[in-house]
Order: C-alpha cells, then structure tokens, then sequence
C-alpha cells in the first residue's frame, strides 16, 4: 500500500522499540499528541510502519460500539465507530481515517501492536506495571480491581511502567516489560523504558496480603483473559495462546490479594 500523496506533515511515535510514523496535513492535530504521548515522540531515521492519517468529522457515538478487526490475505482492516483503518503487513504502510481525537488514534494504535506483538510472542495486557530493583512487574485484572491502585501506593524506589495498559515483548534473553503512555486514572505516560519481566501478578483484593501459587492452566487462563485482543483470526489466536503457555513456564504467574495499603508492596521485588 503505497503513500501516494504523502501528507504535509509527519510524526513518529515509538513504543517498546515499535516506531509507527504518522502522515497528516493538520499539523495542530499532531502538534496537540505531544502531552498525551510525551516521552515516546521524536525524530527516528527509520519507522517501522507508516500510516496515511486523514481526520474526518465523526458524529457517531463509540459508546457500546464494537471494534472489528478482520484479515484479508496480508491486509488487516479495523474499523470502529469512530475510525477505519487498514494495513498491510508486508508493506508495512497504511491509512487511517478517523474522527480528530487523540483516543480515536490512541484505540487505532493499540490494535496495531496487539497485531505485531502477537506474531512475535509478545502481548498489551489491562495491567499497570513498574519496575523495582531492575526487574518488572505486571498487575493484572478486571477493570476496579485495584491496577491503578497499586502503582499508586509505590513507594519511591519503584519506577511507573504504565498504570493501565502493559506492553510486553518476546526477546532472544526472555520477556521485557516496556514502558507505554496508555494512561488509566493517574492520566500521565510511564517511563520509556525496558526491563526483564520478572513477575506477573492476577490481583484480587482481601483482608491481608499474600501471594498464592496458581496451578499452569490458571496461569494461562488469567494470561489470556487479561490480553488485549480483538482479531478474528485463528491463526493469530493459535499463536496467542502457544505464547501464553510459554510465557506462564518461563515467568511466574501468581495471584496477589492484597489489602489498599502501601504494605503491599513489601511483598513485590524484595
């Protein structure tokens, strides 16, 4: 998929060492990313995917609206109430019309990496993250149960990943946690930067903190129900699942009950 009629403006956003690189003639609409993607913007030489950004006036309400994602041979196509987009995995360009919104392009862009980071064994997980002693530590669960929370009563020495949406990739050494600017309640990006995942914990909260061991399918099964997945593709979804098993043999998943107190943290990365 060609950029024919390459827009006048660019920006690039990097995440987890995936730089997308936007075309688009509104200079202001890149210019007001900034604050929601700071850290993670810049000048790279070279992008890893590009994409033709047109905005277009949306009326349509995206509440309860459904996100479909679709493949056709090497071409994904995603659409939502409030965006259309395609692109093509070899090429690795693409466009994206959608309503002038940065969660318009926010939502379009983490369906991209949930796609790049699945055909590499990695993942985007609803967990808030952080790094602690040079290791990474993902918390993960249902939306309430307590992701922003924790990161919220770290104490100083820990370094804020993302209290929201966890990006995780497959790398020669193992699995790293990477810093990501999808923001939850705390409204502010975490860290660029990179760390081995050291653990991965399913939160539940309770009367007192502790730590349980979980039999491999409960790993698993907390793995897969807390990704970021929207594909109907069951080739993708094989592989998504291969990935979980591996990830559960070769990082400990556990589950964390755990009362809203500071102490909590005693238990995490000591």
């Amino acid at each position: 998929m060609a950029l024919a009629a390459q827009a006048a403006h660019r920006a690039d956003i990097g995440i987890g060492g995936i730089v997308v690189r936007l075309h688009c003639d509104d200079r202001g609409f890149l210019d007001s990313l900034e604050p929601k993607y700071a850290g993670f913007t810049g000048e790279f030489a070279q992008p890893d995917y590009e994409f033709q950004l047109e905005l277009q006036d949306n009326s349509k309400s995206i509440k309860d609206e459904a996100v479909s994602v679709t493949r056709e041979g090497t071409s994904w196509y995603m659409q939502r109430g409030d965006f259309r987009a395609e692109w093509n995995v070899d090429t690795r360009r693409g466009r994206i019309r959608q309503a002038p919104s940065p969660y318009s392009l926010d939502s379009v862009l983490r369906i991209i990496h949930t796609l790049v980071l699945a055909r590499e064994g990695g993942r985007l997980m609803h967990a808030s993250s952080a790094v602690r002693n040079g290791g990474a530590y993902l918390f993960s669960g249902v939306s309430g149960v307590g992701k922003t929370t924790m990161v919220s009563l770290a104490p100083p020495d820990v370094t804020l990943l993302t209290d929201e949406m966890s990006f995780v990739r497959r790398e020669s050494e193992g699995y790293f946690a990477h810093g990501t600017p999808f923001a939850g309640d705390l409204a502010r990006p975490g860290e660029n930067i990179r760390a081995p995942l050291r653990g991965i914990y399913l939160l539940r909260q309770g009367p007192k903190n502790r730590i349980e061991e979980l039999r491999v399918a409960e790993q698993v099964r907390g793995l897969l129900a807390n990704t970021l997945f929207f594909a109907n593709d069951p080739d993708l979804v094989q592989a998504l699942f291969a990935s979980s098993v591996e990830m559960a043999a070769r990082v400990p998943v556990r589950r964390l009950t755990f009362v809203r107190d500071s102490s909590v943290w005693d238990l995490i990365g000591n």
